[in-house]
């Protein structure tokens, strides 16, 4: 497919739409595929910004593999420092998984190392497991193609959002754990109930950004009376790598079909995804099939996927719009047929986005098309999540990694890990080496979707399931990266049964 700006249409056959689409599409066996950790550079409205970034062989972001194709790469680091990549959302081998020194050490610069294994099918994403790095941008999608993916009569399209500063990681990171990012702050889009007088209440049916009628049966009690929601006003906030100034424009074919792969590669931001006046479905979170849940609005904390399925009019230009939660800051990416007139797009909402799913509202409504068996719970630890803005320091269990106690399992084993959140922030909670399923929220049980990473509202309790996999020591942590970077991390140590 052609990506166009409003700097002019280009050509493109329809017949190439689906393969254009996607990132760095890759076929054939042979020999590894080279990605390649580098520098690049990007257009942030006029103004130039190195970033790092993840290239596969055709020199662009990201890798797609074909049904059945391994992931057999070869990882180069171009860049002037150490780095390792985590293949977030597939099941490699422990010693393939890419967290530094767990147990690989990470790569000097110059060095490659080879990486094979069969992927888990589905939206998935790389990134560097170093938090500056990954607030440095170093990330991209990985896409694995399902037979059908092929054999649908649908264009594929990728939405990688990310968000960006022109300062340095360290910089970032130095004004964020020491308070001065909240000094500069509106608390307007900061506090999520306290502080939402500003919202859009159309959005949900409340100025909270909950549904009423999910709210009758809610034990309110256990709600937060102020939810912090974003800790950085970062300087842009882009959709594969481009502002909404001058945003990708798509080339669709009219009353076409399209599978819009949503990839929150944010380091710090959780977005809406507003489809706007094109109805859609959601077919598909983290890589895994759901009942297509109909809307016009889905939510996507850090690193979530979603799968979106948009059946367009018979032609015109459809802009798909990513909000920041609590404020007014949005990205996005534009659907036309050819032809159409691509008209400015406001950089600025008029109002402030609600915040993300405190009632678990679009969590509940999803349903897994293949859920995990049947089995009853044999181990069922709570791990309490906790921390606070000023100081800056998340924990979990009470301890950050330097002082971390594992949570422990034996291979095979039914485990049901309830989140437990004690804090005024949401964690997007990351498990590596597995997939779970959601059970529970708030101790009401019911059969979620299969996940690799789940949202914790603020003062809220998720339970997941999953069987434990390989005996290996596995990162358990919040994919919020300064959160991370704090101590927010432990490991899931599976010993052998």
């Amino acid at each position: 497919m052609t990506h166009i700006s409003r700097r002019g249409f280009l050509a493109a056959s329809a017949a190439m739409a689906a393969t254009l689409s996607l990132p760095g599409l890759a076929r054939g066996q042979g020999a590894p595929l080279t990605l390649r950790a580098t520098r690049r550079t990007l257009d942030i409205d006029g103004r130039a910004a190195s970033v790092m970034g993840l290239l596969g062989p055709d020199g662009r972001p990201g890798l797609t593999l074909d049904p059945g194709q391994r992931f057999a790469v070869r990882l180069e680091n171009q860049l002037d420092v150490e780095t390792l990549i985590h293949w977030h959302g597939q099941i490699p081998p422990n010693v393939q998984d890419g967290v530094p020194n767990m147990p690989m050490p990470p790569l000097a610069s110059g060095e490659s190392r080879d990486y094979d294994f069969a992927p888990l099918p589905g939206t998935h994403w790389m990134h560097s497991h170093i938090p500056t790095q990954e607030l440095g941008m170093l990330a991209a999608p990985l896409i694995v193609r399902r037979a059908e993916d092929l054999a649908a009569d649908r264009q594929e399209v990728v939405m990688f959002l990310h968000d960006f500063a022109f300062k340095s990681p360290d910089e970032v990171m130095e004004e964020i754990t020491s308070g001065m990012a909240m000094q500069g702050m509106d608390h307007g889009g900061m506090s999520g109930m306290g502080g939402m007088a500003g919202m859009h209440h159309g959005a949900t049916g409340s100025a909270t950004g909950m549904d009423h009628g999910a709210m009758a049966g809610m034990d309110h009690g256990s709600m937060p009376m102020t939810a912090d929601l974003n800790d950085y006003d970062f300087d842009a906030y882009l959709a594969n790598d481009r502002t909404l100034s001058d945003p990708e424009v798509v080339q669709v074919e009219p009353a076409g079909r399209v599978l819009l792969r949503v990839i929150n590669a944010a380091a710090a931001t959780t977005f809406w995804i507003e489809t706007g006046a094109v109805e859609a479905r959601l077919v598909a979170v983290d890589g895994h099939a759901v009942q297509p849940l109909p809307g016009r609005r889905f939510g996507a904390a850090m690193a979530q996927r979603l799968d979106i399925e948009i059946d367009l009019p018979a032609g015109g230009a459809f802009p798909i719009l990513a909000l920041r939660e609590g404020a007014r800051e949005r990205t996005g990416l534009v659907l036309a047929s050819k032809g159409a007139s691509v008209e400015k797009i406001p950089g600025i909402a008029p109002t402030a986005a609600p915040a993300f799913d405190l009632d678990m509202a679009q969590e509940r409504a999803l349903c897994a098309l293949e859920p995990l068996s049947e089995r009853a719970a044999e181990f069922a630890p709570m791990v309490m999540l906790g921390g606070q803005m000023q100081p800056y320091v998340w924990t979990i269990d009470g301890k950050v990694w330097s002082e971390h106690r594992p949570v422990s399992a034996l291979s095979g084993q039914r485990v049901e890990l309830t989140f437990h959140n004690m804090s005024s922030m949401g964690h997007p909670m990351h498990l590596h080496g597995h997939v779970f399923q959601v059970v529970a929220t708030n101790g009401q049980r019911f059969s979620g979707a299969v996940r690799d990473t789940i949202y914790v509202p603020p003062m809220a309790a998720v339970t997941v399931a999953l069987d434990a996999g390989e005996a290996a020591r596995w990162m358990l942590h919040c994919h919020q990266m300064p959160h991370l970077a704090s101590g927010m991390m432990t490991e899931f140590a599976v010993t052998a049964g």
